[in-house]
């Protein structure tokens, strides 16, 4: 689930040889094609160099593709409500199973043609759509690999009341802001996100849990074991207390922190356990107390 710490994970794998991060994907119909917000480079998504040459393999240029029939296809599979039938009910008849397959085939399109243009063997696409992983599964099987980032509810739920603005959203854009959450929607997105994915790897996708704490206390070790999860054979960069430098990209959306270059440390925020008030933690332990513990919580 967002605000888990995950956007720092993804930008220490595009770091590595032969990876190339490309942000939150499922938010590239809207907020790239529609709003021409800002690409992770700094350039609006119609300018960029990179996403131009990509539109331009996957779809014969992004003129090509009906940015809004896209949207309506997204509405129709990729969404928690089909979350039964992506994980249960889906046959290769019937209308969900249709839909899943044309929607799959835009980010097969898309994930071949950013290898094509980044040289890149290994795609990491941090989109937080636990019903997107689902979609993907079906037509990836096996081949795909899941990072499974979970932080405990209380601390995403502090994250998730914040006021935060989104430095990337163009004048009058649907989202000048980064969503917000009461804290009982959280707790039970939480509930939702992390119970689906728990399910997605008993049924057979290569799944790897790193917890945002264990991350933070040991993030040499910890990533160390995601690099070698992800597919990378060599030593991963050292994330001593100088950081490690980051260079620019083209994450499409996410965290403003996909803007950052140069030296990042890792550090812990348990900012939530002063900021949180008592109540709402009570509504957030509540809620996630069927599973919470499975996470050590």
């Amino acid at each position: 689930m967002g605000r888990s710490g995950s956007t720092l994970i993804e930008r220490l794998l595009g770091e590595l040889p032969g990876f190339c991060s490309v942000g939150e994907v499922v938010h590239l119909w809207r907020r790239g094609l529609v709003e021409n917000e800002l690409c992770g480079c700094g350039a609006p998504f119609g300018d960029c160099g990179f996403w131009g040459e990509v539109g331009q393999r996957a779809f014969g240029g992004w003129r090509c593709l009906d940015a809004e029939a896209v949207l309506r296809l997204k509405d129709g599979v990729d969404r928690t409500r089909f979350l039964p039938g992506l994980l249960h009910g889906v046959s290769e008849q019937g209308a969900l199973a249709a839909r899943c397959a044309r929607y799959t085939e835009l980010y097969h399109r898309l994930y071949a043609a950013v290898a094509e243009v980044s040289g890149a063997r290994v795609i990491v696409d941090a989109s937080k759509h636990a019903s997107l992983a689902a979609c993907l599964r079906w037509r990836y099987g096996a081949r795909m690999r899941l990072l499974h980032v979970v932080r405990d509810p209380r601390a995403v739920a502090h994250s998730w009341s914040k006021r935060v603005a989104r430095p990337d959203a163009a004048p009058g854009s649907s989202e000048p802001e980064m969503a917000r959450y009461s804290a009982g929607r959280s707790a039970v997105q939480w509930m939702t996100q992390n119970s689906t994915l728990d399910e997605l790897a008993r049924q057979g996708v290569p799944t790897l849990r790193v917890r945002y704490e264990d991350f933070v206390d040991a993030p040499e070790a910890e990533f160390g074991r995601i690099a070698a999860f992800a597919g990378h054979a060599g030593e991963p960069p050292r994330l001593g207390e100088g950081g490690v430098e980051l260079s620019g990209g083209h994450a499409v959306s996410g965290n403003p922190m996909r803007f950052r270059a140069g030296p990042v440390g890792v550090r812990a925020d348990h900012g939530w356990r002063r900021g949180l008030a008592p109540w709402r933690r009570r509504l957030v332990e509540a809620v996630t107390a069927p599973t919470r513990g499975r996470y050590g919580y």
